[in-house]
């Protein structure tokens, strides 16, 4: 299962050009990926292919209030509407450990959709107890790099993580995912699910719009081209 992250309607056609299995559809990947618009949603929906949506109200850390959960749950809500296949969440309390209690209103929200624990795991002090509450809250995905930048350097622990959960939820590794480390990836750590931005340089903006901050260098686009040759790498591999 190829998931293809992307942040806007570009990204969308070039996720169904290159044969993406499913999208998780964000705003602001630059932050780490926040709620997309409803617009957004039911454009990435109307492809046909599986959507998951971004949970996220805000940048910065993963511990939320009383009123961010409640935004959250609503958010869960009105992406079932549009009818996103899942939602991606997380919640943190301080020190790091699961929101458990957030988590489970995010569950109940979501209802028949499925729910995925976002990278907000990374940052715990203990993966595999994660997972195994996880597992307990009735999540169907998490999705991990193992606790470091790229998922490659932490393909031990996310192989530790897939034990743990004894298939009663799916681990999806991303973070970094290309073509050149995909298949090492898939047989190191036993995942079936794996996520990438397969991403390309965009244009580069012009001076005035840099000068007046409307724009940012450097940023990356969604590229059809990347993902059919991820697709290619994960075939070959399976084959």
């Amino acid at each position: 299962m190829l998931e293809i992250c992307v942040q806007d309607a570009a990204g969308i056609a070039a996720a169904v050009e290159g044969g993406a299995d499913r999208i998780e559809l964000c705003s602001a990947l630059e932050l780490g990926g926040l709620t997309p618009s409803a617009a957004l949603v039911a454009r990435a929906v109307a492809t046909g292919i599986a959507v998951h949506a971004m949970v996220r109200p805000r940048a910065g850390s993963f511990v939320h209030d009383a009123d961010e959960v409640a935004l959250i749950a609503d958010e869960i809500v009105r992406m079932r509407a549009l009818g996103a296949a899942g939602v991606v969440v997380g919640a943190l309390r301080e020190g790091g450990r699961l929101d458990t209690d957030a988590l489970a209103r995010f569950r109940d929200a979501a209802r028949d959709m499925a729910i995925v624990l976002h990278r907000a795991i990374d940052v715990t002090p203990d993966p595999l107890a994660a997972v195994e509450q996880a597992c307990g809250l009735g999540y169907d995905k998490i999705l991990t790099s193992g606790g470091e930048l790229r998922a490659a350097d932490g393909a031990a622990t996310i192989a530790r993580m897939v034990q743990a959960a004894q298939g009663r939820l799916s681990v999806i590794a991303g973070a970094g995912v290309n073509a050149g480390n995909v298949a090492a990836l898939i047989r190191r750590t036993g995942v079936r699910e794996v996520h990438s931005s397969a991403s390309a340089p965009g244009p580069e903006p012009n001076a005035r719009s840099l000068a007046m901050g409307f724009a940012v260098r450097g940023r990356r686009v969604t590229s059809a081209s990347v993902i059919r040759r991820l697709r290619d790498a994960i075939e070959e591999d399976v084959e």
